[in-house]
């Protein structure tokens, strides 16, 4: 584990040095998703982001406990403390119970996120699960004065907070003296003092499904109280790496980390992470805004825009996504393209062919081209705070010489050949998440089968019976399976 992992930190808006608050244990808080619809590609990113940080920890030595929630219950429709709870108002459209809608679209989630090859998580905790807790953590900010009551609802008392602390927007940059120097709303129109204090428990409307008892109200609790009951449970009052996405840098983690100072006198973690957002046309892809593509759509290939037009001119694999996510470092925005996505498509393949080549080079007695640095040249980007497109690009420089080495244009000595394939193994594959869709889990079959295949061809040419070997080649060809003849016989690759 003796590395140098700087991880940019939002908080302090720098890189820094990686130590552990209890090494060799490393708590990991990252926020999942609202159960209420299909995951889409801006799912896609934060789970794929902060897979790769969970395998490359546990590939250093750590022992990772790495906590995502499931959020199923006091996500409203706006982040304000307004509207019907996401779930609760797909239940009543659809006339099913909320906790049906929330296991159908977890588990939809689930198999979008194993199709994408992101790890699940040690522990995946339910909003619902956990309202004692919450209510419990209510309690405590209600004792030590940052919340007040008001109609049977809870909300937290900002004001206070920033004349006592300074605190609110250290993470976010929004310049809460300025939000606080607002009208105050004093005439019973809002049940809040203020209209930057947040919901910590909401008193149910008669019609509101999802309900439980409190102190306070018949209610449910707020949507930021969750992932501080829930890291604080299973990761303690301060944890090594809180993660999500930028959207959910305001309201959602400032809110928390005031939620967490108020009872603690600090925040709930030491390294805050942030992904970028993925975008269409230079705006942000969700379901708020409709224009999301869900990961389904790209499997299937088929999407309609709000016009009836197609927005997706083929099917995506699930490799060319993670791929076309890595691509980018993770702070960056992606902006959604077919082009864009076309390019990942081919840049994967070519990996992908390049491992398969590199396993059937024949070595030589010596190498004339050096590949000793690409181990260190690989550590040392995922080192600087995770830089997977400097791996990947690595991985484009080790595919040009496997096939020049192919072309019998240079050569590998077996140890070499053996240190190419290991760097596959271990970061590509191993860390960065990507595997051989081509051939999936029946890689050895497949090989075989073709190595018999070819065989049978190279018999038929000895015999000079061209017409057998046009036709399995050509028959080769239409699925999708190209023959290339060449000195040492034929190889073969997936179009």
């Amino acid at each position: 584990m003796e590395q140098n992992l700087l991880i940019y930190n939002t908080l302090s808006r720098q890189k820094e040095l990686f130590r552990p608050l209890n090494a060799p244990h490393v708590g990991m808080y990252v926020c999942g998703p609202t159960v209420y619809g299909d995951g889409h590609l801006g799912h896609a990113r934060p789970a794929i982001t902060f897979d790769v940080v969970f395998r490359y920890l546990r590939h250093l030595g750590y022992k990772v406990r790495y906590v995502r929630n499931i959020t199923d219950v006091g996500h409203l429709e706006h982040d304000a403390d307004e509207g019907e709870d996401k779930i609760a108002k797909k239940a009543r459209l659809e006339q099913l119970e909320p906790m049906e809608v929330a296991q159908y679209y977890a588990n939809r989630y689930h198999a979008a996120m194993d199709a994408l090859n992101v790890l699940r998580p040690s522990i995946e905790p339910l909003a619902s699960g956990h309202i004692i807790e919450q209510i419990e953590l209510v309690q405590k900010i209600l004792d030590r004065g940052y919340a007040y009551v008001s109609n049977g609802s809870v909300y937290f008392d900002v004001r206070k907070y920033q004349e006592d602390t300074h605190r609110y927007g250290c993470l976010s940059g929004r310049v809460i003296d300025e939000m606080l120097s607002t009208t105050r709303e004093l005439d019973g129109q809002s049940e809040k003092r203020d209209t930057a204090d947040f919901a910590l428990w909401k008193k149910a409307s008669p019609e509101h499904i999802m309900r439980w008892n409190s102190p306070w109200s018949v209610g449910f609790p707020g949507w930021h109280t969750e992932c501080t009951a829930m890291g604080t449970k299973y990761l303690g009052e301060t944890f090594d790496i809180h993660g999500g996405g930028m959207d959910l840098m305001f309201p959602h983690h400032e809110s928390e980390i005031a939620q967490q100072t108020a009872v603690t006198g600090h925040g709930p973690c030491k390294y805050w992470m942030h992904n970028n957002m993925i975008t269409i046309n230079g705006q942000k892809m969700g379901k708020s805004l409709g224009n999301f593509i869900t990961l389904d759509e790209f499997f299937t290939g088929s999407h309609k825009d709000k016009d009836g037009k197609e927005m997706l001119q083929q099917p995506y694999t699930p490799m060319t996504i993670r791929f076309f996510i890595l691509q980018a470092h993770y702070r960056s925005t992606v902006d959604f393209s077919n082009e864009a996505l076309q390019a990942a498509e081919k840049g994967y393949t070519r990996l992908m062919q390049a491992y398969k080549t590199l396993k059937g080079l024949q070595p030589s007695a010596s190498s004339s081209v050096d590949v000793k640095g690409y181990r260190q040249k690989c550590y040392e980007a995922m080192n600087d705070d995770f830089n997977t497109p400097i791996v990947i690009s690595h991985f484009f420089d080790m595919a040009k010489i496997i096939n020049t080495v192919n072309d019998k244009k240079a050569t590998l000595s077996q140890p070499d050949i053996d240190e190419m394939k290991s760097l596959f193994d271990t970061f590509l594959f191993d860390i960065l998440g990507l595997k051989d869709e081509a051939t999936g889990d029946n890689t050895q079959l497949l090989d075989g089968l073709m190595q018999m295949v070819l065989d049978v061809r190279a018999q038929a040419k000895a015999n000079k019976d061209w017409a057998t070997s046009d036709k399995i080649r050509d028959r080769l060809s239409a699925l999708g399976v190209t023959v290339k003849d060449g000195k040492d016989g034929a190889t073969w690759e997936l179009k």
